[in-house]
């Protein structure tokens, strides 16, 4: 089922992704109130918060996949059926804003979700590797092996070093916007995904300097970088200069170069199964979130 537990989108803009996914041999059903809009919202939050009920209870639902992000799903988190998504656990893809629902499933019912692209699918973003990573996380049952891409911006941020433990994560602005909220997980021992876009060097400094305040990185495993997209500004403080700072003296493994997040050529992760990464190697392997 086809979800937007956040922003709108329109019918012709989540065309391309149906005709993908039905070609994998999947049978997308676009939720009843998929296209609803309420403003910077896709409808109401009841009626957002109503799909994703509906999408948990029906028992012939094998996998969610939310349209895109934008803004909102934190808003609607609190009204899923947690004993709905217990009895019959199914996968649940998207990021961005979707890191608050990845959050609320794995505080509420240890849902092991997919960090991947929507259903809203623009080919220019996201190639044929793309999808064939989309494909392979949703539908196999292979861990997932992401190598660094030296072409990527944050590519030179890495501190070498191995380190195992859950992946959580994902999109540093909700990561922040969950602090304080049941939804923010335990850190300890776990590896961290990052991404974000259209941030400024001096947004993400703050950022990473109230998790780094707030204690929540005192016991992690890992950092996995992902992709910054368009976050340059004005100063002569790169996003790169800002990840390495803020994230260099923690004392774990980090790896930067990770083609995961907003960018061009956005693979596929599992998050909340156990990884590995490698930052001395350059790798970072998970386990997959379906069986």
């Amino acid at each position: 089922m086809l979800v937007s537990p956040s922003g709108p989108t329109r019918p012709e803009r989540v065309a391309r992704g149906i005709e993908l996914i039905t070609g994998w041999g999947l049978r997308p059903v676009p939720a009843p109130n998929a296209y609803a809009r309420q403003g910077y919202l896709a409808g109401g939050d009841a009626l957002r918060a109503a799909d994703l009920n509906a999408a948990f209870a029906d028992p012939q639902v094998r996998g969610v996949i939310c349209t895109r992000g934008g803004y909102g799903a934190q808003r609607v988190v609190d009204a899923i059926d947690m004993a709905a998504v217990h009895r019959d656990p199914k996968v649940v893809a998207g990021f961005s804003d979707i890191t608050a629902l990845q959050f609320a499933l794995w505080r509420g019912a240890r849902l092991a979700t997919v960090h991947g692209p929507g259903a809203v699918w623009l080919d220019e973003r996201t190639p044929p590797r793309s999808a064939e990573s989309l494909r392979a996380a949703l539908t196999t049952t292979r861990p997932v092996t992401v190598v660094a891409d030296p072409f990527e911006e944050t590519h030179p941020v890495r501190v070498p070093g191995r380190a195992t433990g859950p992946l959580l994560g994902g999109n540093l602005c909700l990561v922040v916007a969950s602090l304080g909220t049941p939804d923010m997980p335990d850190l300890t021992g776990a590896v961290l995904l990052l991404e974000d876009v259209q941030e400024p060097p001096y947004k993400i400094d703050r950022m990473l300097t109230q998790l780094r305040r707030a204690g929540v990185l005192d016991g992690l495993a890992g950092v996995a970088v992902g992709q910054f997209t368009d976050c340059a500004d004005g100063w002569d403080v790169g996003v790169v200069d800002v990840l390495a700072d803020r994230l260099g003296d923690l004392g774990v493994p980090v790896l930067g170069g990770l083609p995961i997040g907003h960018g061009v050529g956005q693979l596929t992760v599992p998050v909340g199964t156990d990884a590995t990464l490698d930052a001395t190697a350059g790798t970072l392997t998970v386990c997959p979130a379906v069986r």
